[in-house]
């Protein structure tokens, strides 16, 4: 079969290679890869990529080998899955415990959209507590993640304020229910009870200081790739008895998100935000886009004939 390696050149970052096809353990299916979703955080990971790196976490496709221990859907399935890695290629394991099965109101486009950034809003918003009648800030709202934490946030009752770079951008933020969208953590008219945070540098500091007295500061990530950085004698003057809590969305199984995931973009209330549909034979092209924020939301590549 063909997957995807990387090669450590910045503007190519990937290339084809033949494989051999997965052999799946146990508790795995084998999944016919009929789409696939980068993230930009994988992007990072293919500038100085360690030996044996095979990225590709967020899947979607067809079971074409059950479980042998039978757990999971059997042959012929439609799927959409969370490997640990390995998914840009024509053939992938994926263990039962993390896929979801897909409806026919969703295509397998939508389904590859889901993975890592829904996984993450919905596992987010549970560590940042009940957000319902809550002000909420959100930094580094045009990607993925930001599109779902917005809408699913404002769904349960949040008000969002979203921080977005460009005001084409932030229409997008709106309709999915955002209260209001400014371009910069300065311009955001607080005090927030829940900050969530993903830029780093100096934006951390500025939506920590918009915090109510007690506030939570959720941070999951770095997206500016600057170090954040937090004066104790500016929080002084601002919230006290902050909290800050750091966020990582890993640990399977994964499969119960999914299925919440999948039934809630099936049923018409959660929208995945793609900027880019593309065959994969243009995987580095995209990557390269991603990486340096030319793609809003998140971007999709299709190997064959999806659905």
């Amino acid at each position: 079969m063909r997957r995807l390696i990387p090669t450590g050149d910045g503007s190519r970052p990937v290339e084809f290679a033949q494989a051999a096809q997965p052999v799946p353990a146990p508790d795995e299916v084998l999944v016919k890869v009929e789409a696939f979703a980068p993230n930009r955080g994988e992007t990072f990971l293919l500038e100085a990529p360690e030996p044996g790196l095979l990225p590709g976490k967020d899947v979607a496709g067809l079971v074409v080998q059950a479980a042998a221990d039978g757990s999971g859907p059997p042959v012929g399935t439609r799927v959409v899955g969370h490997p640990p890695r390995g998914g840009w290629a024509e053939y992938a394991s994926v263990a039962t415990g993390s896929i979801a099965v897909l409806p026919d109101e969703l295509t397998t486009v939508q389904a590859a959209a889901l993975p890592l950034a829904g996984i993450t809003a919905l596992r987010l918003l549970r560590a940042a507590g009940t957000v319902t009648g809550r002000r909420v800030l959100l930094t580094g709202a045009s990607g993925g993640v930001g599109h779902y934490v917005t809408e699913l946030a404002a769904a349960a009752g949040a008000e969002v304020t979203a921080v977005t770079a460009t005001a084409e951008r932030g229409s997008r933020l709106r309709e999915l229910g955002a209260a209001a969208v400014v371009h910069g953590v300065d311009e955001a008219e607080g005090p927030f009870d829940v900050v969530l945070e993903s830029t780093g540098g100096s934006a951390l500091g500025a939506a920590l200081a918009r915090l109510v007295p007690g506030g939570t500061l959720v941070w999951f990530g770095q997206a500016s790739r600057t170090p954040a950085t937090v004066d104790f004698f500016d929080l002084l003057a601002g919230p006290e008895n902050a909290v800050i809590r750091h966020f990582h969305y890993a640990g399977a199984p994964y499969g119960r998100d999914l299925v919440t995931l999948v039934r809630l973009a099936a049923g018409g209330r959660l929208h995945p935000e793609i900027g880019r549909t593309a065959d994969w034979s243009r995987t580095a092209e995209v990557l390269v886009d991603l990486r340096e924020r030319r793609i809003r939301g998140k971007a999709v590549l299709t190997i064959g004939a999806a659905r």
